[in-house]
């Protein structure tokens, strides 16, 4: 496990956390370590629900469910992370937004590109 990539994600994570607060009305987020924390409470959450939901959907049913699971994730988050509130539109907005930066620039490379001779 590489420590310094987890690191700077979860940097980079909260860097994009606050992005989100200055652009998304109902999404707010106090100070940096507010949004580190959210980051990684957002990232454990994440992990709990992709291991309950699993590959037992189609690839067009995981990217509805999934992007109502990142909502939901975002705004259970707030109970959780202080300095953080969200509503639920900011909530909804916050993972369209993520979803589409997401898209922009992946955090990790999805496949692996081999030597072909």
């Amino acid at each position: 496990m590489n420590w310094i990539g987890v690191i700077v994600r979860f940097i980079v994570s909260a860097l994009v956390l606050m992005f989100i607060a200055f652009l998304v009305p109902g999404f707010r987020i106090a100070n940096f370590w507010s949004a580190i924390l959210a980051a990684v409470v957002i990232a454990i959450l994440g992990w709990i629900v992709e291991a309950i939901i699993g590959d037992r959907l189609t690839r067009w049913w995981r990217g509805v469910i999934g992007f109502i699971a990142s909502a939901v994730v975002i705004w259970v988050a707030q109970f959780i992370v202080p300095g953080m509130t969200v509503t639920v539109w900011g909530a909804i907005l916050a993972s369209l937004v993520i979803g589409i930066i997401d898209l922009i620039v992946p955090v990790e490379v999805r496949g692996k590109m081999t030597n072909v001779q």
